[in-house]
């Protein structure tokens, strides 16, 4: 007991007061201020109807979000075949849902489920279904065919490229190229064997686009061989820089002056003159003495001549682009009559790249698009002079008609068919080659093209194009007559 003072000096003794139990102390019994649980009563009263047994307290914790319940487990534990087999034995047993729910640990609104499920579908409605969205592309089944036949027709084109032209459709089927890939991956159609990735380049400006039309030409030379004639030819072309739509071209023997000027007038006659043309350093644009014709012509018209650096052709890269792709889906397949049939037939290939051929690096467009964007009706007017086949007849030509004949003759059977420009006779000797004299009727001859077209005039053949001298045949043969040993007369 302690001593407490008074303000007045008194001392009061202190009662002492009871220490407070440690609730953690194992040794100190139950807390007092706990609530006293008091035991479940059970009345003495028999049970009855009115009088119905008391239920324990059901478990109130809450469980995790997203967790089943045990009653829910064990229904998902079904399968097909089981579910067939319970509802088969209620059906048989004529007890009600709840009891034979209870009888094999299921929820009697299953049983209802399952029922209705069965008399709907069938067994097949009882069977476990994929859950979540299906596989594959969402795509109408429409446009999956679309992308399909596209792909078949055209199987050198990109994703991309599909993706470009199904939007310009009668349809519009607007879908991406990563959609196209994906449809095509379903079906089995593996992607054709792609380049290998560039290799990264210094930073520097690799890029140029004049801002609107008929500011700067470019223009080049390319140069194939014309299969049948085996003779070598030149093709030269003028390509709007801003929309890459081909002003005009040239096919001639010789690479000469005089044909790239030709063509330079051709299409300003079209088109109206550039404010600019740029060209690489080849003889039939400067001369290392004086100015050469082409840049006086040039200069007479009010353009400007830019010369792109030495030994570099990616300045030109647009034109060059496109003589790859006329060597790609044209000139590669092609097998020309004549140089005349390749001028037409190359000028067709020429109308389908301005008119409906389209362009990833002008934004999927084709050029005419951003060539006549000022002018809509001259472009409607263009479009319906190129021919809807313009592609088929630069690859393939004017078609020609099938021939294929079969019969007996003598007890012998035999068949007669084409194969290109050859006449094949099939029996039973084998095959052989043989020749029709077909009625006489115009030769069919591919329609002259869109795009303007010009060459140096000249007289008589084409220059180089001449048909070379038999053997033992010379030139001076009019003026001085061989003699019969081999020696010239003099």
């Amino acid at each position: 007991m302690t001593d407490s003072i008074s303000p007045g000096g008194e001392t009061h003794p202190i009662p002492p007061q009871a220490s407070v139990p440690d609730p953690l102390d194992p040794d100190v019994g139950p807390n007092p201020l706990d609530p006293i649980e008091e035991p479940l009563v059970v009345p003495d009263d028999p049970i009855t109807e009115e009088n119905p047994a008391l239920s324990p307290v059901p478990n109130l914790v809450a469980r995790k979000s997203g967790a089943r319940s045990k009653a829910a487990q064990e229904r998902a534990q079904f399968n097909g075949a089981q579910r067939l087999l319970i509802l088969d034995l209620w059906r048989r047993s004529a007890l009600p849902a709840a009891d034979f729910a209870e009888l094999v640990g299921c929820a009697k609104h299953t049983l209802y489920a399952w029922n209705k499920a069965f008399e709907v579908a069938g067994p097949a409605g009882l069977m476990d279904h994929p859950r979540g969205a299906k596989k594959g592309t969402r795509v109408a089944e429409h446009i999956k065919r679309a992308i399909l036949m596209m792909h078949h027709d055209h199987p050198e084109w990109g994703y991309q490229r599909l993706s470009d032209m199904l939007e310009r459709g009668p349809e519009g089927l607007g879908v991406s190229g990563g959609t196209v890939e994906r449809v095509l991956r379903e079906a089995g159609i593996e992607p054709q064997d792609r380049p290998e990735p560039a290799q990264p380049h210094r930073d520097h400006i690799r890029f140029f686009e004049r801002a609107k039309p008929n500011q700067l030409w470019q223009t080049d030379l390319f140069t194939f061989m014309l299969k049948r004639q085996n003779r070598r030819v030149h093709l030269v072309g003028f390509m709007d820089d801003h929309s890459r739509f081909i002003v005009s071209y040239g096919l001639h023997a010789t690479a000469s002056a005089s044909l790239v000027i030709e063509v330079l007038r051709a299409g300003i006659a079209s088109y109206q003159a550039p404010e600019e043309v740029l060209t690489d350093n080849g003889s039939q644009y400067i001369t290392w003495r004086g100015s050469s014709r082409f840049h006086q012509e040039c200069e007479t018209r009010g353009i400007k001549h830019i010369l792109s650096a030495p030994q570099h052709p990616q300045t030109l890269g647009k034109v060059e682009r496109f003589w790859g792709t006329l060597w790609k889906e044209c000139l590669h397949a092609a097998v020309f009559v004549d140089l005349e049939d390749a001028r037409r037939r190359i000028g067709h290939f020429i109308d389908y790249y301005n008119f409906q051929r389209t362009h990833s690096g002008i934004g999927g467009l084709v050029p005419a698009d951003r060539f006549f964007n000022a002018a809509p009706e001259v472009l409607k007017t263009l479009k319906a002079r190129v021919d809807a086949k313009a592609h088929s007849i630069a690859v393939n030509g004017v078609p020609k008609e099938p021939l294929y004949l079969t019969g007996q003759v003598g007890g012998q059977s035999f068949s007669v068919h084409s194969e290109g420009e050859r006449v094949i006779l099939t029996s039973p000797e084998g095959r052989k080659e043989i020749d029709l004299v077909p009625p006489s009727k115009p030769a069919t001859q591919v329609p002259a093209p869109q795009c303007p077209h010009a060459a140096p005039a000249s007289d008589g053949p084409e220059d180089g194009m001449e048909e070379p001298p038999m053997p033992g045949v010379s030139p001076l043969d009019p003026i001085v007559p061989p003699t019969g040993t081999g020696a010239v007369a003099l």
